[in-house]
């Protein structure tokens, strides 16, 4: 069945309160042997480590970022907002973050950059328990969706639905903390949620024993990217041979786990900081892999048409008061097909 995702937050929200994952690191440099030495390399992630995750801790325990000279570190995150943050003060080297919080942020004067999106097809989504049996947003007429106030999700949700003939004042949106979403869900409080499908609707099923299903924005006209990496322009003009290999073994390792999930999992089970439970994770990985799709013809790859539509969609929702051209936000050289 289809299942539900972690919540995509944008910077005005992330900075203040961001999420409530501890910012520590994972000790172990998230699963390599230690056998293999490199240039230090750190990565922050965009929260505490989830199935999303598991081509970084298989690449290193593979050896593609040794194959490339770096000695990667993975950090479990504090959300988005709080991990480009950290990118813009050179507190970790790459960042991996959502797209909506890194324009917030590019337009309040950070100096980062998109170094490629990889989650293509944007998680943003409704999810709901199965016996709700929604299938389309007219279905969710006279539903209570809970959403949280800041995050690119809920300042877009009136727009999609008016773009799916839905008046938006028959659906009732109740404002909550990112934390709350799964309890009030699970719960029965709300009839469904907004957030990433492919992150919360496993951990959903898990705690619950129900079935979740969701429906996507982006099957419904209103596609948002979703994670990347993101790198400082200090270091873009420092070592851009470095931001090169580091895009090279990271494609490399999304690539392999697609022909490799139980092994990736086994890997980041025992690799990361207080993983989710096997099945949970391997869960949230199986439902990732399909947002890899994009119109880049290849992984990482993005178009300069997804960026367009990815400013367009938040600068009509009120996120971006000043937009500006997809080059301010990304840089297509480092993640270019061939």
């Amino acid at each position: 069945m289809k299942r539900t995702a972690a919540t995509l937050t944008l910077l005005s929200a992330l900075l203040a309160a961001a999420a409530c994952a501890p910012d520590t690191s994972d000790d172990d440099g998230g699963g390599g042997s230690g056998d293999e030495k490199g240039e230090k390399v750190t990565l922050t992630l965009n929260w505490v480590p989830y199935g999303e995750h598991a081509p970084f801790y298989y690449g290193v325990e593979k050896g593609f970022y040794a194959d490339e000279g770096i000695d990667l570190e993975i950090k479990p995150g504090n959300g988005s907002g709080a991990t480009i943050q950290q990118v813009a003060q050179n507190q970790t080297d790459f960042g991996w973050a959502d797209t909506p919080p890194l324009m917030a942020g590019i337009n309040e004067g950070m100096e980062v950059k998109s170094l490629g999106v990889y989650l293509q097809k944007g998680p943003s989504s409704v999810q709901f328990m199965s016996d709700q049996e929604i299938k389309e947003p007219a279905d969710l007429v006279g539903k209570t969706v809970a959403g949280t106030p800041g995050d690119a999700m809920y300042a877009t949700f009136p727009g999609w639905l008016e773009a799916n003939d839905v008046d938006p004042s028959e659906v009732k949106v109740v404002n909550v903390q990112p934390a709350d979403k799964i309890s009030q869900l699970a719960a029965g409080k709300v009839d469904a949620i907004m957030g990433f499908f492919h992150d919360q609707g496993p951990t959903i099923e898990n705690t619950t024993g129900e079935t979740v299903d969701y429906i996507l924005f982006s099957d419904f006209g209103m596609n948002v990217l979703g994670t990347g990496i993101v790198a400082s322009d200090k270091l873009l003009a420092e070592d851009p041979e470095l931001a090169k290999a580091f895009v090279r073994a990271t494609t490399k390792s999304w690539q392999e786990v697609e022909a490799n999930q139980e092994e990736a999992v086994k890997i980041m089970s025992e690799a990361a900081t207080e993983p989710p439970p096997d099945n949970v994770l391997a869960n949230q990985l199986k439902d990732t892999l399909p947002l890899l799709e994009g119109d880049g013809g290849a992984i990482g790859v993005n178009s300069e048409e997804s960026w367009q539509e990815t400013v367009d969609l938040l600068a009509d929702g009120g996120m971006l008061k000043e937009a500006q051209e997809p080059a301010a936000y990304w840089d297509a050289s480092y993640a270019a097909k061939g």
